[in-house]
């Protein structure tokens, strides 16, 4: 069907839309096990733990074999250590067990289901990956994205457009890498209310170092196993600073920062907010995704899981 449209000139390629969708499974949601399950490795894992171990290298710190914590454990039956595999503890429906357990905002707790979607501004759908509803949508993204330029008119797509919940380091670097413009929204600071905001403290690229408001420098000290470069702050600038109080609540008198190593696509994905392309192409988002989203709840019975 899509080849027609595509054939018949219906379709374009030139921007695409992605998000996804909650659809309730058929489990009631009192029926259900708590269950110790494997922390599944993401998409990036390998390519963002050889630059963070490349990072530790060049300060003498000590490389980390993944990124998720190992610990050794002492084995009876063969009297070796060996590594003991990182695990989460997730609530599983007894009814149905692909499912997942579902809860956002004020939406009522469910077994749910979770299709990441990708339209044209025509809305038709290009591709879609159904994943269980516990899953989130920066980690659901990699597949769908990945089927989606993989197919058979990847090559046409020149601009992506998602939503806030998409703004992170690793999606924004696979956008760019691919020669492709991310189109996403302003993507509010988590921050305590009453202290500065992260982009109070001025990044500077050639010293690899942060200024803070007080004009006092926060330098590099190392590299934690999430990718995260850490800027620490001299206690004793922190000591009697003024603006202490808004900055910093720690014991030690001492400001931390965390930069990602892939920071800067980020960063490049929200420059590109202030252009008048963005001011074109990111209010169609609502036009076309969510429009594909509301008729399949609406007409094609996509609000609930019959089986």
């Amino acid at each position: 069907i899509l080849e027609q449209a595509v054939d018949y000139g219906f379709v374009d390629f030139t921007t695409v839309f992605g998000d996804s969708t909650h659809q309730k499974a058929n489990a009631n949601k009192r029926k259900s096990v708590k269950k110790e399950v494997e922390i599944l490795k993401k998409k990036y894992e390998d390519d963002l733990l050889v630059e963070i171990n490349e990072d530790r290298e060049c300060i003498g710190k000590e490389a980390f074999d993944s990124m998720v914590h190992t610990e050794y454990v002492h084995d009876e039956e063969t009297g070796e250590e060996v590594k003991k595999t990182s695990t989460k503890t997730i609530t599983e429906s007894t009814i149905d067990p692909e499912s997942g357990c579902f809860h956002k905002g004020e939406k009522e707790k469910c077994f749910a289901y979770s299709h990441q979607t990708f339209c044209d501004k025509n809305s038709f759908v290009l591709a879609v990956t159904t994943v269980p509803g516990n899953v989130h949508d920066s980690v659901s993204f990699f597949d769908a994205y990945e089927e989606l330029i993989n197919g058979k008119y990847g090559y046409l797509i020149k601009n992506v457009s998602l939503d806030a919940g998409y703004m992170t380091p690793a999606i924004c670097r696979a956008i760019v890498q691919n020669d492709q413009i991310p189109y996403m929204p302003y993507k509010r600071p988590m921050t305590k209310k009453g202290f500065f905001k992260k982009y109070e403290y001025v990044y500077d690229e050639e010293y690899d170092c942060y200024l803070c408001p007080n004009d006092k420098i926060l330098m590099y000290t190392t590299t934690t196993r999430n990718g995260y470069r850490q800027y620490k702050s001299d206690p004793k600038d922190c000591k009697d600073c003024p603006l202490r109080n808004k900055c910093t609540k720690s014991k030690n008198m001492t400001k931390v920062i965390e930069r990602h190593l892939w920071e800067e696509f980020r960063e490049y994905a929200d420059e590109i907010r202030h252009t008048m392309e963005w001011k074109e192409i990111y209010p169609q988002r609502k036009e076309t995704i969510e429009r594909v989203f509301a008729d399949c709840k609406e007409n094609n019975g996509l609000r609930f899981t019959r089986l």
